[in-house]
């Protein structure tokens, strides 16, 4: 039976965005977003999925094996907590430092979206996307998803990059927590 999921941008949605993250050292989780986490694993079931845009990598200032060490230590954080991440996907390409056909990953295309769909068996139409900016939002409406943006200095921007492409996230949230009651109370309305 295909599963609800909720789908997180990393940085600057669930961690601190440092830019360019490459210091497992320097992860720290943003208020109430571990906890959160748990809540939507132990209480609703939810798979928790991390689609991140990494281009960092194809900029020569971080490498994939950094973004690998700190996805590792997210999760070694939050199985100090109980929980973890279940899978992490990231793009490791920019249209100005990559080829273009490699570029297909880059959110706001939905093809990370898509490949965890399929690589862990997700119920679309009972899943969410969380993140803090345009393309995550955008990239959560191309698969389908209900889209949660969250408030960040940028909001505005934000929202006038998806009102140029005629878009908007179904809900705009001040915090995680906020993003989490949002679907919290979406997925138990449906189930009823």
């Amino acid at each position: 039976m295909p599963n609800p999921t909720v789908f997180l941008d990393r940085d600057g949605t669930i961690i601190v965005d440092v830019g360019y993250l490459g210091d497992p050292e320097q992860v720290e989780f943003l208020p109430n977003a571990a906890q959160s986490i748990k809540n939507l694993k132990d209480d609703f079931k939810f798979q928790v999925i991390v689609i991140s845009n990494q281009s960092g990598i194809a900029r020569g200032i971080i490498t994939e094996q950094q973004v690998v060490s700190v996805n590792d230590k997210v999760n070694d954080l939050l199985e100090s907590e109980g929980v973890s991440i279940d899978s992490f996907y990231f793009c490791p390409h920019h249209p100005d430092f990559s080829p273009e056909e490699k570029c297909d990953c880059r959110k706001p295309s939905p093809q990370m979206v898509l490949q965890a769909s399929k690589d862990f068996d997700v119920d679309l139409s009972k899943s969410y996307f969380v993140g803090d900016k345009a393309s995550d939002v955008e990239c959560g409406l191309n698969a389908g998803l209900k889209s949660i943006l969250l408030s960040s200095e940028y909001v505005d921007n934000e929202i006038n990059i998806l009102q140029k492409h005629g878009k908007s996230p179904n809900f705009v949230a001040r915090n995680f927590l906020e993003a989490y009651n949002f679907i919290v109370s979406d997925f138990t309305e449906e189930k009823v």
